[in-house]
């Protein structure tokens, strides 16, 4: 069993031996590859982590803090850095001794007042964690978008998404990914946002009829966090091509409508009738409404949700090898528990 050149192992064959004296996990030194995971306490991060420890490396983590963390949850020690991607600073010192970096930091909303927005995070905070880590000599890096993320995005989040890729491409990295989900379904941990589980609490559970925005037609292909974590391990160690993007999305297409149906039946509520609002008035609403925090999308996330959210996974599920989660009321099973 010979690793791929394009993996950690076989570029850091003067620590491990040559590659052709490599015989899997078992026959590796102590001393391992150290990944970098920012953001790695969040919904996605979570799942990352525990899909790098079926690997032989040392994780650190990455985050703004570690309150709420229970790295004992995990079968390996785990490094915890504290620490803002704005802090270039720290992030030297997070990515001490590094090989490669896995960055998961993004929102999905402002807050202002913290000086938190898209362009921070998204836009300065990847440039940051980008020129950090050409200085340190990390040669891998693998970097999380959003499907849908264009220079001339329908919001701010898809543009700010769109310039942090940008960077990554340019930087001249050994080894590149970049990974485009479309919606994120899975089990969320404590005071993680995930879109399932918002919609069932602000729409599904408490509403007797179901609001709509316009037809409720658009479509979206919902992948699970266990695929994409499991996909993004992979490129971190051994990456199936080097210098690429890829959509990842789930096997199904489904309108929106028929997703309210599908988490309704998930949690043991049978449809309910929908009532379909006007763009122009859905629009005037949340504009007029989103800030006072009675309605829980954002003008930017109603743009998001309306346009829909499909896209190819062809390659992200053969050359990763992922038999994709389909988006069922079993695999939703999740939500009882909230």
């Amino acid at each position: 069993m010979v690793p791929p050149r394009t993996s950690i192992w076989y570029r850091h064959a003067r620590v491990y031996g040559t590659a052709d004296e490599w015989q899997g996990p078992s026959s590796i030194a102590p001393m391992k590859p150290l990944i970098l995971v920012t953001g790695g306490t969040g919904f996605v991060g979570r799942y990352v982590v525990r899909e790098m420890l079926n690997y032989p490396v040392d994780v650190r983590i990455y985050a703004r803090s570690s309150h709420g963390f229970n790295a004992a949850r995990f079968e390996r020690q785990i490094e915890f850095a504290d620490g803002d991607v704005t802090n270039k600073d720290q992030l030297r010192g997070a990515m001490r001794d590094c090989q490669a970096v896995i960055h998961l930091v993004g929102i999905i909303e402002e807050n202002r007042k913290e000086n938190i927005t898209f362009e921070s995070v998204h836009t300065l905070g990847t440039e940051n964690v980008v020129n950090v880590a050409l200085e340190t000599g990390v040669e891998t890096f693998v970097h999380m978008s959003a499907n849908g993320a264009r220079f001339d995005g329908v919001s701010r989040y898809q543009s700010t998404k769109w310039a942090a890729e940008e960077t990554v491409r340019a930087a001249g990295f050994r080894s590149w990914s970049i990974f485009r989900p479309s919606l994120i379904f899975g089990r969320p941990g404590p005071g993680q946002p995930e879109f399932c589980t918002q919609l069932f609490q602000t729409l599904i559970r408490p509403f007797p009829v179901w609001p709509v925005f316009g037809t409720g037609e658009y479509t979206f292909s919902p992948v699970c966090v266990t695929d994409v974590a499991r996909a993004m391990a992979s490129a971190a160690i051994a990456p199936p091509a080097s210098n690429r993007s890829y959509c990842a999305a789930g096997p199904q297409t489904i309108p929106y409508s028929e997703m309210l149906d599908i988490l309704g039946r998930a949690t043991g509520i049978n449809p309910r009738l929908k009532v379909r609002q006007p763009l122009w008035f859905s629009r005037a609403l949340v504009a007029a409404i989103s800030r006072t925090g009675l309605l829980p999308i954002s003008s930017d996330q109603l743009e998001m949700l309306i346009e829909g959210n499909c896209c190819d996974p062809s390659a992200f599920v053969s050359e990763f090898s992922i038999q994709p989660t389909p988006f069922t009321e079993e695999t939703l099973q999740y939500l009882n528990d909230v």
